[in-house]
């Protein structure tokens, strides 16, 4: 046995290895010269259109293309070689199915990053999510589909293991997801992924209240939403429980919004011109949008009474900014215009001690 394994007892037909080699060989340039030809006349087209997006396709799918043509190539020369086709038939068995994810993998990568170009241009913000949400969760599920696939097909290469190829494969029908979804976490958030990008109950850049944080959704995966907070903490929520409990998502239609300032008051304060004041105030800032002013009494208690002062803007950072500004100016103009307005429970140590040493 030792005997067979040594190189110097080895007989090469050199006969019939040179041929196929040379045939070999002569293929592989074939096939990089046709390349380089094809490309070549891709590049001139795109390069007359003015969009860019064609361009980037090109250039993503350049690569694999050029592999799958070799193994064009090779696999043309191995079916009129028994030779060669004894070894490269095994070995294809792999590289085809590799090639075909290869060049669907970048494909899809392509045409996200098309679609992320052509929403850059955009200017609603309000679509550029919408569909910046859907483009995120589609794409991953593609990806996610391709590489399933992928190696359902290798594994049909191996004998020993075909079976699990074949259960791999059975169970990418969408029938084997929906009846497997309650059982599967997996296959549960694969839904879930879709259910969110085809409904949109939020989307990449909303700002939601979600578990009692509020922040901007920041990324949109198949199993878990991050959403970044102003003090620039990352909240992780899984996507199941966003489909199954209530949220509020403050910018679903718009960013324009109408938020509230809330002033508690001495009963015995005046309402008027407090209304005139707070109104004179906002019409006259750069961030109100003109749609909503207005003071409302909403509550009363025989110790306070609360002023509910409304306005709205453009885009919730400028009303997170205009209701600061309308409190700051609001509590200073009480305290130099109307300073018995304000609530105060204080002792008069002072007059208590004068009382005590009268009597």
């Amino acid at each position: 046995m030792l005997e067979q394994l040594n190189p110097q007892n080895w007989t090469i037909a050199w006969g019939e290895i040179l041929p196929a080699a040379l045939g070999l060989l002569a293929a592989i340039v074939a096939a990089y010269f046709a390349y380089r030809v094809v490309f070549a006349i891709l590049r001139r087209v795109t390069a007359a259109s003015e969009n860019t997006s064609d361009d980037l396709i090109i250039e993503s799918i350049r690569r694999p293309i050029k592999w799958s043509m070799i193994a064009i190539a090779v696999t043309l020369v191995a079916q009129a070689d028994s030779t060669l086709a004894f070894v490269w038939e095994p070995v294809a068995q792999f590289v085809r199915p590799a090639l075909l994810g290869w060049i669907a993998y970048t494909l899809v990568k392509a045409f996200t990053a098309a679609m992320e170009i052509r929403l850059e241009a955009s200017k609603d913000p309000v679509a550029v999510r919408s569909r910046r949400t859907r483009l995120s969760i589609l794409s991953r599920t593609a990806t996610f589909a391709i590489v399933f696939i992928t190696v359902g097909l290798m594994l049909f290469a191996i004998p020993s293991v075909q079976s699990i190829g074949t259960t791999l494969l059975a169970s990418a029908g969408l029938a084997a997801l929906a009846v497997g979804a309650a059982a599967q976490p997996a296959l549960k958030s694969l839904i879930g992924g879709i259910q969110m990008a085809l409904t949109e109950p939020l989307r990449i850049g909303d700002l939601v209240v979600i578990d009692g944080h509020t922040g901007r959704v920041e990324e949109i995966r198949m199993s878990f939403v991050t959403v970044r907070t102003w003090d620039e903490r990352a909240i992780v929520v899984p996507t199941t429980s966003i489909l199954d409990h209530s949220f509020e998502n403050w910018s679903r239609k718009s960013e324009k919004l109408t938020g509230p300032v809330y002033l508690h008051l001495d009963p015995a304060a005046e309402v008027d011109p407090i209304r005139a004041e707070f109104e004179r105030f906002v019409e006259q800032h750069e961030l109100w949008d003109k749609r909503t002013v207005g003071l409302l009494m909403t509550e009363a208690h025989p110790e306070s009474i609360e002023l509910r002062l409304s306005m709205s803007a453009n885009t919730i950072a400028d009303l997170f900014a205009l209701r600061c500004a309308v409190r700051e100016h609001m509590i200073a103009w009480l305290r130099r215009e109307m300073p018995d307005a304000l609530i105060r429970h204080r002792l008069e140590v002072e007059a208590a001690n004068e009382r005590v040493k009268g009597k």
